[in-house]
């Protein structure tokens, strides 16, 4: 499939030939939202921790006599039915990550990558670069192409005026071909390409 490239002052600035093996796939759900689920699984902190019982510093004397007070029978004051007391199956530090095969994951970025394809939100541009660190000049050229919620993705290194101007910008992420990922694809309305990065990944899943 073919795609006009143009800058991000809204100039056209050729056509490039786009891989039907990386842009033109029916996209599945299924497979998206396992890698989302992945994605989002591993990277949770999983430090949530209360004290069980064996870990409460308190005495380890009997609270009161066994029988004849009309109360029922306790033999611990670490209990999680007194206060103070220890939480009876509580979260515990864990890892939340699961496994999902490489040949999976790659296939989902191929979908991710061919459902804004089909929607017809992906733009692809010549370069991403900043003659100085200005937002406000930044938001004027992406009012241009209309990008007001998107993901840029540019070549192996960022232009650095480019990435100074943009992450003020509210809904523009900006990530270089490395941190391509089927989330940030997914959570925005558009994705910008360079031709650096459209290059890359036709070298990526050959």
């Amino acid at each position: 499939m073919k795609l006009a490239i143009t800058t991000l002052d809204g100039a056209s600035a050729g056509e490039v030939e786009l891989d039907d093996a990386i842009f033109g796939l029916e996209p599945r759900a299924d497979i998206l939202q396992r890698m989302v689920r992945w994605q989002l699984a591993k990277r949770q902190a999983g430090t949530h921790k209360v004290k069980n019982r064996g870990e409460i510093a308190r005495t380890t004397k009997k609270v009161y006599r066994q029988k004849g007070t009309g109360n029922a029978r306790h033999g611990s004051a670490r209990v999680g039915q007194f206060r103070g007391g220890g939480r009876a199956f509580g979260p515990l530090v864990r890892s939340h990550a699961h496994d999902l095969p490489k040949k999976v994951r790659a296939l989902a970025l191929r979908h991710a990558l061919s459902s804004k394809a089909r929607t017809e939100a992906l733009i692809v541009v010549d370069e991403i670069v900043a003659a100085e660190p200005k937002t406000k000049a930044l938001v004027e050229r992406f009012a241009k192409l209309d990008l007001t919620n998107a993901l840029i993705i540019g070549g192996t290194e960022l232009d650095a005026n480019f990435k100074l101007a943009s992450r003020a910008i509210p809904n523009i992420d900006v990530l270089p071909i490395q941190g391509i990922n089927v989330y940030d694809i997914l959570r925005r309305e558009k994705l910008v390409l360079t031709k650096a990065a459209v290059d890359a990944l036709e070298e990526r899943f050959k």
